[in-house]
């Protein structure tokens, strides 16, 4: 078998593991984050289940650091004692972004994690089965029951050679996207392999797997080897580590090779991810902002290598360069090895540990900026102004046209710094807080920003509705529920939120639904694709969204949508796309009878009144998520079930 066969197999409890069928798994570990961890406790609670059953379950304030107002604190104050009170260890304000920090001190070789948000492959850096799903499927994962999705395949990425200086791990998964797109990975694993693997340290191997979300990838996974050992030992986690590789003789669905070797420093355009360049065909473009941390380039060793470029030189006078480490444990070593001193006697501003910039949560640029980013997403308006033109760059990148006031190829620097890993770690987890001791009594604590969230009801015997917006392409879990630093804070209040669904693609979008009394969404290919955030499925529940029409769907969002007994329908022909106006009038006919015939290949039909046409689409579910959506939702199924 190949790495995802063995770690699937493991924790297989039913299903088969044939490409596209369903299976469903155990979970041993959990992470929430506060911008969907506030709805993913409530759902939990709602279940009415005492205590997780998880080997550990994690929760993390990591995303509404900023306190403007009551809101983030109250949201803050909720989870820290929703978590005490059902067995959650809880990761306060400060002590780092959830991926790092798991990575450092909570994530196991040959586990299963389940998180919700869409960066959580991270851990497959560490040979983790990590993936990023909805608050719901991970507050019925924290209850025990099994995490459902369909087998994926397994796309072997072979790696050779290793990396020539100023080329780094992000220039890997940049040349990965290059490669295969932002579609490129739907439905499969990203498994790296080969002898180039061994070059690859912990942290970027970390890189590669966390950006594979925005291959659309279920997840990415490394082997646990020596070099995942001598990680988790510095960490003092070494009875963490066992080995985990594929067979010798194993086989895969896919397969690609990258020379490690043959790669040169690359940069994602605007407005996304795989929209790649080589830094030298763009070089010499004016930079007003650069922004190192994030999940995805925060670690130590990228922080050491960023002190050391920095170093006796000074930001140049036009660049407003602005660096978040990763953890409390990262800012830590920086400030006792003297590197933090380096990084801010060259004209940095530091930031907070936690994701800022990359969620336009502080930091938006100044109008029409240039902003490169060691970010993972470069979504248009993101980074909280739209008009901003962000790039997506190494740290190497970054600092080099920090220092030059243009974007520039790190290898004008000189000779490359040599960044090694520490052989021990600083461990200090005073910021981590454990549950409760079972039994004790602990008061919930609610503020008045935490309102109870949307619920469907059962299928009704004819589901109508009108078009109300008609989006193209590529449409991101941003436009659906942007996620800015005026919204955040009200992620617990979805009837708020709902009042900003879609707006980016039509600020009318939200009233025409509520003087519709809801409908249907039309849309193009990916509809759905970035953060996992269950928000954009239940502001459209808020908003009576019934059904979503679309060319195609990214695999959370699509779970998300199902979770919430709205129905999405693919196009079997695409021209009926184009045959839509907005405001046509449909409807799904016995649309019960046909869910259920859905589940046997057969089309459901959506009749256009406008035209007469019957307009074929399919239902890709399982048996069951077909009763999940016969009874309304995730929620009600699980209630019924119990």
């Amino acid at each position: 078998m190949n790495l995802t066969e063995k770690l699937i197999s493991s924790h297989l409890i039913s299903g088969n593991m044939i490409a596209g069928k369903e299976i469903a798994i155990k979970i041993d570990q959990t992470l929430t984050q506060d911008s969907t961890g506030t709805m993913a406790y409530l759902q939990f609670e709602a279940m009415g289940i005492p205590r997780v059953k998880t080997e550990r379950s994690v929760a993390y304030i990591d995303h509404n650091t900023l306190q403007t107002g009551f809101e983030n604190a109250d949201d803050h104050k909720y989870i820290q004692t929703v978590a005490k009170k059902h067995g959650i260890y809880f990761s306060k304000p400060g002590n780092g972004i959830c991926h790092q920090v798991h990575l450092e001190r909570f994530g196991k070789p040959g586990k299963t994690l389940l998180g919700s948000d869409s960066h959580t492959p991270t851990g497959g850096g560490i040979g983790m089965l990590a993936i990023g799903a909805g608050g719901l499927d991970v507050a019925v994962a924290m209850g025990g029951g099994a995490y459902f999705l369909a087998m994926p395949k397994v796309c072997r990425v072979n790696l050779t050679g290793s990396l020539q200086p100023w080329v780094t791990a992000k220039d890997v998964i940049l040349e990965v996207l290059r490669i295969l797109s932002v579609k490129g990975g739907v439905g499969k694993v990203m498994e790296y392999s080969g002898k180039g693997v061994k070059s690859l340290s912990v942290p970027q191997r970390a890189t590669i797997t966390n950006m594979g979300a925005e291959l659309g990838a279920t997840t990415s996974v490394f082997p646990s080897d020596e070099v995942t050992k001598t990680f988790l030992e510095a960490q003092n986690r070494g009875e963490d580590w066992i080995e985990l590789s594929a067979d010798a003789d194993a086989t895969y669905d896919e397969e690609i090779t990258i020379d490690l070797s043959q790669i040169v420093p690359l940069v994602a355009c605007p407005h996304s991810p795989d929209n790649i360049k080589k830094v030298k065909e763009i070089q010499g473009l004016a930079v007003d902002q650069v922004a190192i941390g994030s999940c995805t380039n925060s670690s130590y060793t990228d922080m050491m290598t960023v002190a050391a470029l920095l170093k006796d030189k000074t930001v140049d006078p036009n660049v407003s360069l602005v660096i978040a480490p990763g953890s409390k444990q990262v800012m830590n070593m920086l400030a006792a090895n003297g590197a933090l001193s380096d990084i801010i006697s060259a004209g940095a501003r530091i930031l907070e540990c936690g994701c800022g910039p990359c969620i336009g949560m502080g930091q938006s640029p100044a109008t029409n900026a240039v902003s490169l980013r060691t970010i993972n997403r470069n979504f248009e308006g993101r980074s909280g102004t739209k008009s901003a033109q962000v790039y997506i760059v190494s740290p190497e990148t970054a600092v080099a046209s920090a220092l030059s006031g243009k974007l520039t190829d790190p290898h004008t620097l000189g000779e490359a710094p040599l960044v090694s890993m520490p052989a021990h770690f600083m461990v200090n987890d005073n910021l981590i807080i454990p549950p409760a001791p079972e039994g004790e009594t602990v008061n919930v604590v609610r503020g008045p920003n935490i309102q109870p969230f949307p619920k469907n009801t059962k299928v009704p015997k004819d589901v109508d509705g009108g078009a109300l917006i008609k989006v193209t392409d590529n449409i991101t879990t941003d436009h659906i529920m942007p996620s800015n630093a005026k919204l955040l804070p009200y992620r617990s209040n979805v009837p708020y939120l709902a009042d900003y669904c879609l707006t980016p693609c039509d600020p009318k979008f939200p009233a025409r639904a509520k003087a519709a009394g809801g409908g249907f969404i039309i849309a193009g290919q990916n509809y759905g694709q970035g953060s996992s955030r269950e928000h954009a499925a239940l502001a459209p529940l808020q908003l009576g969204i019934k059904a979503v029409l679309a060319k195609s769907f990214a695999r959370i969002h699509m779970a998300n949508l199902i979770n919430n007994g709205i129905l999405p329908l693919v196009f079997v022909n695409e021209w009926d796309y184009d045959s839509i106006r907005l405001g046509d009038e449909f409807s799904i006919k016995y649309a019960a009878d046909q869910i259920k015939s859905a589940v046997n290949g057969q089309d459901v039909i959506v009749t256009h009144l406008r035209t007469g046409a019957e307009i074929p689409t399919r239902l890709n579910i399982s048996e069951r998520q077909r009763d999940i959506l016969l009874a309304g939702g995730l929620l009600n199924y699980t209630k019924a079930s119990n």
